[in-house]
């Protein structure tokens, strides 16, 4: 069952790069390029991008909820017992990730509720990537400072005396 872990951490960590990045591409490069458009031109082309990107943010969601929770409960907790740290730190990293499926949600959605948040989404994707940026600090911490109790595999042990 190693290979399933090994998959389900690829599926999280490859998400996180194409959503983190796709985002920072949009807000500090793809932005501020198309501001240059005419507006017609301009809303069009966000148009067309929020349509493709909505599909990666949802897609995104579903990818993280599943493996996050996989590798969570099933490949690290076991390992983290009794180390309180470990999960206040994962409890905080899931609540984050919530708020930002959210704002993300939110901000390729087409709800009137959220109208005020897309007029401003230079603002957003900046707490958008903030928000990730703590998560990946999270993340990095709890992998390099909080070693895990018990072995994530199985050691072999040599039955020869020495």
């Amino acid at each position: 069952m190693l290979w399933i872990a090994v998959v389900s951490r690829w599926i999280h960590i490859g998400t996180a790069i194409v959503l983190v990045g796709g985002l920072a591409f949009l807000r500090f490069v793809l932005g501020p390029a198309a501001a240059q458009l005419p507006d017609e031109a301009h809303e069009r082309l966000r148009e067309l991008v929020l349509a493709k990107w909505k599909r990666f943010i949802h897609g995104g969601i579903a990818l993280f909820l599943i493996s996050g929770f996989y590798n969570y409960l099933v490949v690290l907790a076991p390992m983290h017992k009794k180390d309180a740290l470990y999960h206040a730190l994962m409890g905080t990293k899931i609540l984050i990730a919530f708020a930002i499926f959210f704002l993300s949600s939110a901000l390729v959605g087409r709800s009137k509720a959220f109208a005020g948040m897309r007029a401003n989404p230079k603002l957003w994707q900046g707490i958008i990537l903030a928000l990730a940026a703590v998560v990946i600090g999270i993340s990095g911490y709890a992998k390099v400072a909080l070693k895990g109790t018990t072995p994530a595999a199985p050691v072999a042990v040599s039955s020869s005396a020495e």
